[in-house]
Parts: C-alpha cells; sequence; structure tokens
C-alpha cells in the first residue's frame, strides 16, 4: 500500500472498517434498485446486484462485467434526497479495476452519447479489492441529489471491467411530497401579504 501515501489535497483516504461507518455505508436500502440501469453490462441485470450491505461488501460471488469493452454507466434513482459524502469500489483483478470515476447529478437516464458532457466531479482510481479507499465528493455539490450517475470510462488494462461492489455513504432524507398542496392555498393571494414581501425584497436588494 506505499502507492497510496494520502496527501494534503487528496480525494481520496482510507475507510476504517467500524461498524459506524457501515451505517454510514447504508445508502443501497435507498435506492430505487428496480429502476437502476447499468449500460454496457455483459449479463443483463447483474448491475443491480453490486449495491449491497457494507458486511458483504468482500462477497465476490456477485459481480458486473462490461460487455463489448471497459466502459461501464450506472443510472441510480433514489427513494428519496441524498447527500453524498463518500464513495468506495471494489473492482476486480488482473487489470479489470476501473481506473477513473466520473460523476453526474441529477441527470435521468444518461447514455453514453451523454458522458462527453463535464462530470461534476472525478475520480483518478486505485485498485482497491479489500474496500480500503473512500473518495470523497464535494458534499455541497451533490447534496439534495434524487438521481446519480456514475461512469467508468476505463481501466487498468484489461479488455473487460469487472466491479464487485460500490459503497455510497451519506445522508438521506424523504422527498418533500407535500409541497403541492401547500402550493393549492396560494390560488387566491391575499394582497396585503404580496405587498409586505414585496418591500422587504426590495429592501434587501438595496441593502
Amino acid at each position: 500500500m506505499a502507492g497510496h501515501r494520502h496527501h494534503a489535497g487528496c480525494e481520496h483516504s482510507s475507510a476504517d472498517s467500524s461498524p459506524e461507518l457501515g451505517i454510514e455505508y447504508s445508502l443501497f436500502n435507498k435506492i430505487d434498485i428496480d429502476h437502476v440501469e447499468c449500460l454496457n453490462e455483459e449479463v443483463d441485470g447483474s448491475g443491480k446486484y453490486i449495491f449491497k450491505p457494507w458486511e458483504k461488501r468482500l462477497d465476490l460471488e456477485k459481480y458486473v462485467d462490461s460487455d463489448v469493452d471497459e466502459e461501464l454507466l450506472f443510472n441510480i434513482p433514489f427513494t428519496g434526497n441524498v447527500k453524498l459524502k463518500g464513495i468506495i469500489v471494489i473492482g476486480g483483478e488482473n487489470g479489470s479495476h476501473p481506473s477513473k470515476m466520473r460523476l453526474f447529478k441529477n441527470r435521468p437516464h444518461l447514455s453514453f452519447d451523454d458522458v462527453g458532457a463535464t462530470p461534476d466531479q472525478e475520480f483518478e482510481l486505485y485498485p482497491d479489492p479489500t474496500g480500503t479507499l473512500e473518495y470523497s465528493t464535494k458534499i455541497v455539490k451533490f447534496s439534495s441529489m434524487y438521481y446519480l450517475s456514475i461512469h467508468f470510462p476505463k481501466n487498468f488494462g484489461s479488455d473487460k471491467t469487472r466491479i464487485y461492489y460500490i459503497g455510497l455513504r451519506g445522508e438521506f432524507s424523504e422527498a418533500q411530497r407535500q409541497e403541492v398542496a401547500i402550493c393549492s392555498y396560494e390560488a387566491a393571494p391575499n394582497p396585503a401579504d404580496h405587498k409586505t414581501t414585496l418591500f422587504e425584497n426590495v429592501s434587501r436588494e438595496v441593502l
């Protein structure tokens, strides 16, 4: 592990195996797993199974392999709002571990035609068969997230990419579904209320 020294400003850090971290890596429970898409997977549906409990991250029975080349693209919907803080990736052996990861926030059903766009964040990855490296996200950018796309464009030299586990660390909150009902009460606005609001907004702009 000498090549994994964590210099100041580095975007990855060591992840310990404490029970508390296992709780933080429970966002897989908040994934709408039936609607997860994995593009270029060799076996249909296999991409869903690499999102699993922290304590099963080293279980190598379930994995996803890429098909025609080394690229993989995951589209991951959540059942509410997520603040993403960190990601762990456990990849395959013999050069099949992904070497780069690109993240896109709230862009449903991203395709390979779309990944030429600038990602919200990207990482150079290191081979990590034990799940000890965490890649820390820009939390401010990845708050209020309901959909995450992860693009793995290349690996360490193999014809195909293999991934055993993707762990997502962060916080979850239920979607605010009552907003529509609240707005309906504004159908007949009170003019006096709106005069006050207008005055306050102008005052703030002048200050």
